[in-house]
């Protein structure tokens, strides 16, 4: 059992890598493998909407790491997806990869389906619910399986490491990863019998 976390920062390490490494710990107690990937090792370029990804199951231009870590997700069985909030939403890196992702699942249907996914956002002020939103909505359109917890998945903070001065929301995170372990388990378990 694996979930792969997507960082759409374009920091390396900073809150979001540590709000989604927060999930990770409770996945990982659990013998569930974890994998972070960061977008900001990547050149992610927006979807030029040619359709050329159809039959492929995967994106035709393999030299941005698209295709690689697309590859990632549809062999792992859950996914985070993890944005800061830039201008009231997810990142342009992380934007860029939803689109990539979105058209080339709704070309090649079923490669996400019933995965389990979650998302999370790092959070200044506003716009928390909106990327939350975002990345619920690529994996809702993918017949993906979102697991929740007992408050918006979204924590506060401003520099590196301010997140972890928001108890609340690290409580938050803490709980989506028993959650996402529970359902991991849950379905692995039901597949094996």
């Amino acid at each position: 059992m694996k979930v792969i976390g997507v960082n759409g920062s374009a920091r390396r390490d900073g809150n979001t890598a540590i709000i989604i490494n927060k999930v990770f710990d409770e996945l990982n107690k659990v013998d569930i493998e974890t994998e972070l990937i960061q977008l900001a090792d990547y050149d992610i370029q927006p979807c030029r909407g040619c359709f050329a990804c159809k039959g492929h199951g995967n994106c035709v231009f393999v030299n941005d790491g698209f295709a690689e870590i697309f590859n990632h997700m549809v062999e792992a069985d859950g996914i985070i997806l993890g944005s800061p909030v830039y201008s009231a939403d997810v990142s342009a890196k992380m934007k860029a990869f939803l689109e990539r992702g979105g058209v080339v699942v709704a070309t090649n249907p079923g490669l996400l389906r019933h995965k389990v996914g979650a998302s999370v956002a790092a959070v200044r002020r506003g716009g928390g619910l909106t990327a939350v939103d975002t990345m619920n909505h690529f994996m809702l359109n993918k017949e993906m399986i979102i697991v929740g917890s007992t408050y918006w998945n979204m924590v506060y903070g401003k520099n590196i490491g301010d997140v972890l001065n928001d108890d609340e929301g690290m409580a938050n995170m803490c709980n989506l990863g028993k959650n996402m372990g529970t359902i991991i388990k849950m379905i692995f378990t039901s597949n094996e019998g």
